[in-house]
């Protein structure tokens, strides 16, 4: 009945001035809605059999997308109720914790999705390079992906200081500090961030204006040119297949001279699908229902601990009081453990050379070999060293993590990390 009653709508005037297609119940008919719904225009009417096995990418992409549009759902309900000045920040919080109906529910969700963004789209790019997915034609889109992840952070550092709390106003104190390190425009940038030379009102609402316009407008962005890019660039990288011979190749997929249109589409028969048409799936149901799985999951990922474990929020900001070690946001606590032992080398020549060497790859490692396979056994020097730098820094960071305690000093994980500096009068 319900299908039924769609079928009339969609028929009526109205449904037709809204809905070019209806249901589809033919293999033209979801040919035809792939074209013409604004949704799943940027699917291809069909994809590849293998783009559907979940070992092919994990999801991870669509994971990052799908966080960033929770982000920006509940970050648009929390600036309802927030307001970026020093003196009432800090009762914005306690009021979506004790006033606001579903308000820590709210704050809990976007606080998760930040975190596992983070994680994401850094496992994102992991699975690229394993994969050799960054070889042209998409060496550009790979850049793209470079810039999105330095975008994350960014999102992530500039939401960090808008609690106003103990635990924010700190771990932003040491994430600028070590941004000082830059020779030359280092102070300068430092300077600009905050707004003056230490973290205030400046420093907020420069951090709320990056946090809700700026940064997400350019993520915005960069995240249509990324998708454009996988569509435009041939799909999700996969091994090359050896060429079909005459004899092995369907009549209809031989070269025409003729133009396509939407039944040979549907059919997959143009030369330019580049793959046979058994090997080819209709984006509507296969492809369309997997991504709405994936959704589900991820929304059931961040909502789950926004229910059991509530965001941090220590005591107001105190800039006398610090506490003892003062230690900057998780994904920087590798850049923080290297600023120890040397802070130009590294807060500036090490991440410098990473990002560097990241953005120049695909220009240098152009052979077209392992691309789709993971972990191929052609690119065993490169996967090596990237596996090395990547636990470097994963070991680094737990360091910084969990063996660090006051005054930066090593120290067992099961001991107190944090005390407070006693110099109350």
């Amino acid at each position: 009945m319900p299908k039924r009653l769609w079928n009339l709508f969609c028929r009526s005037r109205i449904g037709r001035s809204i809905f070019r297609v209806g249901l589809p119940a033919s293999s033209l008919d979801r040919m035809r809605a792939a074209v013409s719904s604004f949704v799943l225009h940027i699917h291809p009417a069909k994809v590849h059999a293998r783009t559907l096995k979940f070992s092919t990418t994990f999801g991870l992409g669509l994971i990052s997308l799908y966080l960033f549009i929770i982000l920006s759902v509940t970050g648009a309900l929390l600036m309802f109720y927030y307001v970026p000045a020093t003196d009432q920040a800090y009762q914005s919080m306690k009021d979506l914790e004790f006033v606001v109906s579903a308000g820590q529910v709210v704050r809990n969700i976007h606080s998760w999705a930040a975190h596992l963004m983070v994680l994401f789209v850094g496992l994102h790019m992991c699975r690229v390079f394993y994969t050799a997915a960054y070889k042209p034609p998409r060496e550009f889109n790979w850049v793209v992906g470079l810039a999105l992840f330095l975008l994350t952070l960014g999102l992530s550092f500039t939401g960090y200081l808008l609690p106003w709390d103990q635990l924010a106003y700190w771990a932003i104190t040491v994430g600028t500090s070590i941004a000082g390190y830059a020779p030359l425009i280092g102070e300068k940038m430092k300077f600009i961030l905050l707004g003056g030379h230490t973290v205030g009102q400046a420093a907020l609402i420069r951090f709320y204006v990056l946090h809700v316009v700026a940064l997400p407008a350019a993520m915005a962005l960069l995240i249509a040119i990324h998708l454009w890019r996988v569509r435009t660039d041939g799909g999700l990288a996969r091994p090359e297949e050896p060429e079909p011979t005459p004899e092995q190749m369907p009549a209809a997929a031989l070269p025409q001279t003729k133009t396509y249109g939407l039944m040979e589409l549907a059919r997959g028969t143009t030369p330019s699908v580049g793959a046979p048409p058994d090997d080819l799936v209709f984006t509507w149901p296969h492809l369309l229902f997997r991504e709405i799985l994936l959704f589900l999951f991820v929304f059931a990922l961040v909502l789950v601990p926004a229910i059991l474990w509530n965001a941090p929020l220590e005591e107001i900001a105190n800039a006398v009081y610090p506490p003892n070690p003062a230690k900057a946001p998780w994904y920087f606590l590798g850049l923080q453990e290297l600023v120890s032992h040397s802070a130009f080398w590294g807060g500036v020549v090490v991440p410098g050379l990473i990002v560097t060497a990241l953005a120049v790859l695909p220009y240098l490692d152009r052979k077209p070999k392992g691309v789709g396979v993971w972990f191929s056994g052609e690119r065993k020097v490169a996967i090596a060293i990237f596996s090395v730098c990547l636990a470097t820094m994963l070991t680094l960071t737990a360091i910084g993590c969990w063996f660090r305690g006051p005054n930066w000093a090593l120290q067992a994980p099961w001991k107190p990390h944090v005390v407070a500096e006693e110099r109350r009068p």
